[in-house]
């Protein structure tokens, strides 16, 4: 379906749609507009598997909404076979992709709310409570985090008294969440306070999902351009960026990152050009059990296809080109962790603290005690 009038969120319920889901199908952007609706297990397992749905918080609030269709395909069985059905949906759910946090959190949450319920109605009511408390979580998330993470713009306007230049990377925007995004929140609010702001996105191969950061901003009216990803060390070499915001995957509790490949090497650039660099993300992406993110976390490798082929748009028509020649192998490890130290700051809705064990523990006390 398109041609219907655009939406600034990615995932929501639809009264005109009953038993299902409605999603911004993201595999089709920036070329093309389209929903799509969801309305089983299954299918919401493959838009999460084959990227319709993406990014760490959009995956959360997908796989929220997948149990709540788990418990809506559940409602002939009788208990025990219901609870089998959702356990079942869980590791289908689980199965998709293994690096973001939010994935099995929202699983597990959704898993201990449903747990010993056997009427079906309430069953369902649960669910369905669960999956849309999830989703204005993550937007109430995600706008706290542009209020913090404003004031840093603010202040380096202040300093420097003319246009700030902000790096970001791959796409932590609305798209990836629900609404504000976590990377672009804060620029969002600069936009919205009448900060002067410009906005250097990478174009973040193979799946050169910075297009679709360009596409957010370009609708929001946000001053941007787009750049290959090989030529981030040469602008902040040359002083133009002024601070870098990225997004987070999944965050371990000594605050390495795990996040879109080719983050790792923008903060080995903002580390030798003394270009602060920060990692913004809701709290659900932290990883309470992850000691360690770079022997911890489990790395996704994706299909080599998106690496041997680039998708584009030609006469309309959607097509995969190949920029490699056959017989040659490729790799494509979707992530990388970058490692704590050469992080300035953390910024998540409970606030602003530094990439470090004994600061996290400070902020999180719940999660220290969760692991324990």
């Amino acid at each position: 379906m398109t041609g219907q009038t655009q939406k600034n969120q990615t995932i929501w319920l639809d009264e005109d749609y009953p038993d299902g889901v409605r999603i911004i199908d993201q595999r089709v952007l920036p070329f093309t507009y389209s929903e799509i609706t969801i309305d089983s297990v299954e299918s919401m397992a493959e838009s999460i598997l084959t990227m319709a749905v993406r990014g760490a918080g959009c995956i959360g609030v997908s796989a929220g909404f997948g149990m709540y269709l788990a418990a809506l395909e559940a409602r002939s069985l009788t208990p025990a076979k219901a609870e089998e059905h959702l356990n079942a949906s869980a590791d289908k759910l689980l199965a998709t992709r293994p690096t973001a946090t939010n994935l099995s959190w929202a699983v597990a949450m959704q898993l201990k709310a449903l747990s010993g319920i056997e009427d079906e109605n309430q069953r369902i009511q649960k669910a369905r409570e669960i999956a849309v408390g999830i989703s204005d979580d993550d937007v109430s998330s995600c706008r706290r985090i542009g209020e913090i993470g404003v004031k840093l713009i603010r202040d380096l306007h202040t300093e420097y008294g003319r246009k700030i230049n902000i790096l970001t990377h791959c796409n932590a925007g609305w798209l990836a969440f629900v609404k504000h995004g976590s990377a672009t929140a804060p620029i969002y609010a600069a936009q919205k306070a009448g900060i002067p702001i410009h906005v250097v996105v990478g174009e973040s191969r193979p799946r050169n999902q910075g297009a679709l950061t360009a596409w957010e901003l370009n609708g929001a009216g946000v001053e941007h351009t787009y750049l290959v990803d090989s030529a981030v060390g040469h602008i902040i070499q040359n002083g133009e960026v002024d601070i870098v915001f990225v997004g987070a995957d999944r965050v371990s509790m000594n605050g390495d990152v795990a996040n879109k490949i080719g983050t790792y090497l923008r903060a080995l650039a903002a580390r030798e050009g003394d270009v602060p660099f920060y990692v913004n993300f809701p709290s659900s992406t932290l990883d309470p059990y992850s000691k360690n993110g770079i022997s911890d976390i489990e790395i996704e490798e994706r299909p080599e296809k998106e690496v041997s082929h680039v998708s584009s748009v030609v006469e309309g028509r959607n097509v995969a080109a190949r920029v490699l020649p056959p017989g040659s192998p490729a790799r494509n490890p979707a992530f990388d962790v970058t490692p704590h130290q050469m992080i300035t700051g953390l910024i998540t809705e409970r606030g602003l603290c530094d990439a470090n064990p004994m600061a996290l523990a400070k902020m999180f006390p719940d999660y220290v005690a969760r692991a324990s």
